[in-house]
């Protein structure tokens, strides 16, 4: 398992890394933006539906609350309508879970390739064994780790005299807020999941409700907690990811209002 890890993920990602640091860049915050950008490109496929998908369920929320006026008293007839509702709309609830699981995937991966280029930084032999021939760096090569004001290989926390703790620097700001944003998007849909609870007898929808809300302030506190421990390197990678996800987000939202409107 972690001889493939390795060869599907790990390694690719490493040399794509390095590639663009020795022939496009010198400079290896631009070569994780321009890596961001390449990976977010190349999970479009995959991200699209999801994006489709979540749409399309906000849309079909007045139609759900019928549905559950009308099986307020049997829960299982009640589901079946909802799938049968949502296969007839072309809607696939889990359309979600293998681009998040891709993504959380992925950030570890980056981690581990950051962590291995900045602890090989001393001694390029540790970074060259994992390369590819064509990919091979000289036993001179002193990567610069220096990006703006961060050094990518420490977490991005502004120091204050007198302060115990420091505080979270611009790009652990960035990506905290465009992670947020990003949950935004999902407020109509949480919004709407709560009036639909609060009109159905029992909890469990009330406790669905409860929870789809708590995870979208979650993943926003969870970036900004893990910023104060995770390198910046890392952390600019998750900022620029999560803003090219709400730019994609409100051009997919654009899309499919003008095939609403056509129709």
């Amino acid at each position: 398992m972690l001889n493939l890890w390795n060869l599907v993920l790990y390694q690719p990602i490493l040399n794509a890394l390095i590639f663009l640091y020795g022939v496009l860049f010198q400079n290896l915050g631009l070569a994780i933006i321009a890596l961001t950008v390449i990976m977010r490109l190349a999970l479009s496929p995959l991200m699209n539906p999801q994006l489709k998908s979540a749409g399309k369920m906000k849309e079909l929320a007045p139609e759900l609350e019928k549905l559950k006026q009308k099986y307020k008293d049997d829960k299982q007839k009640f589901m079946q309508a909802q799938l049968a509702l949502y296969k007839q709309n072309g809607v696939n609830p889990a359309a979600g879970c293998l681009p998040q699981i891709l993504q959380i995937v992925i950030l570890i991966t980056l981690y581990q390739v950051l962590n291995k280029v900045i602890l090989g930084s001393g001694s390029i032999e540790t970074i060259t064994k994992d390369l590819w021939p064509f990919n091979q760096l000289a036993s001179t090569t002193q990567l610069n780790l220096n990006f703006l004001y961060l050094n990518l290989g420490k977490p991005d926390i502004i120091k204050i005299p007198g302060l115990p703790f420091g505080l979270p620097g611009a790009f652990v700001i960035l990506a905290t807020v465009f992670q947020f944003l990003s949950s935004k998007m999902m407020m109509p849909a949480v919004k709407k999941e709560e009036k639909l609870a609060e009109k159905t007898p029992g909890k469990s929808d009330d406790m669905a409700a409860s929870m789809q809300k708590q995870m979208m302030y979650m993943f926003p506190a969870m970036t900004l907690i893990f910023g104060y421990t995770l390198q910046s390197g890392v952390m600019l990678y998750w900022f620029i990811f999560s803003a090219f996800s709400l730019i994609q987000q409100k051009m997919t939202s654009k899309q499919m209002s003008k095939e609403k409107a056509i129709i």
